[in-house]
């Protein structure tokens, strides 16, 4: 049995560039969406820190989650000044 995953992919976005990049963190998200093994996702804003966004995904697996960044690469690639770059694929250890 695999082991269900969540990938965080954190952004820090200048104001100047929310709306753009709401545009493209969508693409990415229905590009991520169109892979096996995704389950759900979701585009976040930080509440405290409003230029801190992320990526959040669901996946069956590590694997899953690992092929569709390839397929996600081109959709991602314009946004790469902005990400955070830091561990992104979790394992679901404990759900409540």
């Amino acid at each position: 049995m695999l082991n269900p995953m969540i990938a965080f992919i954190r952004y820090s976005v200048p104001d100047a560039r929310a709306e753009e990049f709401v545009e493209a963190a969508t693409s990415i998200l229905g590009t991520l969406a169109a892979q096996n093994g995704y389950l759900r996702g979701h585009l976040g804003r930080s509440a405290d820190e409003p230029d801190l966004w992320a990526i959040v995904s669901e996946w069956e697996g590590a694997g899953f989650y690992r092929r569709a960044l390839s397929a996600a690469r081109m959709d991602m690639y314009p946004l790469m000044t902005l990400m955070i770059n830091e561990p992104s694929a979790f394992e679901i250890v404990v759900t409540a």
